[in-house]
Formats: C-alpha cells, structure tokens, sequence
C-alpha cells in the first residue's frame, strides 16, 4: 500500500474512494457523489459526532464528493482543497446553478428581497459562491438576485472569473477577525485558513494546514542574517503556525495570542512564540 495523507484521501478500511483502488487496501471502493455547501460554514470533522473537533471548514457553495452518508453525518472530500472529513449531511445540497460571483468582501448580508431594510436572511463570508439569476435597484442600491429569490449587495460580489493581484491586501481586510480553530471564513479564521482563503482571491487554491502549505506553496527562502532578506508577501512557518509578512519587518496572522487576526512585528513574535514552541521552521516565497 502507498502511503497516503488521510486528510487529503478519502481511504478507511471498510471503504475507499474508487480513484485510489489499487493505491489502498479497502473492503470497499465507491465513486464520489456530487454534492455542494448549502450553509454559511460548514465544519468538517475528525469523526462523524458532533462532539468532534473540527478540522477545516467549507463555504457556502464549495463543491464536495459524497462517499458515505449515515445517521446524519456526509463522509466527504473537498474538491477545492482535496480535505477529507465528516460533515452533517444537512449542511449539503445539490449542484443545481452553476455559481457565478464569489463574495469579495470579508462579511455580507442575505436578504429576502432587493432591500436593505429587510430583516436579514444570512450571511456568507469573502470566498463564498453564488449563483446570481438577476439584478435589482431598491432606493439607489444595487442587488445580486440568487436562485433562491434571496439578495446580496451588488458590490460585495465578483464575477469568479474575476481576481486581486495581493493576497497580502486581501488578508489585511480580515483584521480584528476572531480567531477559530478551524476556521475558513470572515467568521472566525485560523492561520493557515487565512493563508488559504486570502490566496484564494487571487486565484491560486493551495493546501489547507500549515504543515501542508510548508511543503508546497511558492519555493524555499533563507532570509539571511536578521531576517533581512524578507519582503511583502513571504510566508513565515513555525511549528504548527504560518505568517504573512506585510513588509520586511512586520507579519499578519491569526494568532491565538490575541485570538484575533492581527499584526505583530516579526522580531517581536520570534521571541513571544519561541518561549513555547522555538524558533521559525521555515521561509517561502509564493
């Protein structure tokens, strides 16, 4: 058997995801069902229960492949990212609209009509993917109109076709964003989640944890003595954490220092981090 990562294969011993027969032992190989997010965040598990910790996150319209669903729980693979795990299968629905936009702000609103002083309806969070069948102007205001008749600000989304050239500037919009473990969305958002997401918006998909994105964004750096050689954009890795520099003396993250997505001059978090888990791992440029 080929050693797989499990979080980015769909592979237990009673069953496996058709795609690796005769890379894994399984008792059972099945095609992956076609399914997509219906819900703002949908947390993806460790284990079907909903006392499991959480391992990653999808948004409102990411698609998924179904491989197992019982007693409520969707064994799933996220095509975007490949991530594996269990969700509540309430929190999927078909593929019925093709999306069209993606919300291009940190936070927005849905409501039941073209109206902005309507009760509000949900929310979904910067990444999200939405089918958009109409257009409509309440009091000078622009509306997106989805499928469901619900409406999103106009200018809160882009056509998906659409992307920013800075994911550094992307990332900076989530300042002062709880920090979740987990977390994907402008909801809460953890540090490899932001990572992920801010590059996203740019329209580079890369891997979910930081030990993942370690291995596989950009290209190694050696910044030299004092750090010197970083600049705007580079990638940070410590034990189980991941940076962003914002310029060559000063990161973004979201940290569970401040529990919040913040800034932190580099010097400043090399010594407050390295109290507990050491120094920087590595450096990448992307």
């Amino acid at each position: 058997m080929t050693a797989h990562d499990p979080r980015l294969h769909a592979f237990r011993t009673d069953l496996a995801d058709a795609r690796l027969k005769g890379e894994v032992v399984a008792e059972r190989f099945v095609a992956g069902r076609p399914a997509r997010i219906s819900v703002p965040a949908a947390d993806i598990r460790k284990a079907p229960k909903s006392d499991s910790g959480v391992n990653t996150q999808a948004l409102f319209g990411d698609d998924v492949l179904v491989f197992e669903d019982a007693a409520g729980w969707a064994w799933v693979q996220a095509e975007r990212d490949g991530y594996v795990g269990y969700v509540a299968d309430a929190m999927l629905g078909g593929r019925d609209h093709a999306p069209t936009h993606i919300v291009s702000v940190p936070r927005t609103f849905l409501y039941p009509g073209p109206d902005l002083r309507f009760p509000v309806a949900g929310q979904l969070s910067m990444g999200s993917r939405v089918a958009v069948t109409d257009t409509a102007e309440t009091r000078g205001t622009h509306y997106a109109v989805l499928p469901s008749g619900e409406t999103i600000i106009a200018g809160h989304l882009r056509p998906i076709s659409e992307v920013v050239s800075d994911y550094v500037s992307v990332a900076e919009t989530f300042l002062g964003t709880p920090y979740l473990w987990g977390g994907v969305s402008g909801f809460g958002i953890d540090c490899s989640g932001l990572v992920q997401l801010a590059m996203r918006m740019t329209g580079r998909d890369v891997l979910r944890d930081s030990d993942m994105q370690a291995a596989s964004i950009g290209e190694p750096l050696d910044p030299g003595p004092e750090h010197a050689g970083l600049r705007r954009g580079d990638l940070v890795f410590w034990k189980g954490h991941v940076a962003i520099m914002t310029d060559a003396e000063t990161m973004i993250h979201a940290n569970g220092h401040t529990m919040l997505v913040s800034r932190e001059g580099l010097k400043d978090a090399i010594g407050r981090i390295g109290y507990l888990y050491g120094g920087p791992t590595g450096f990448r440029r992307p």
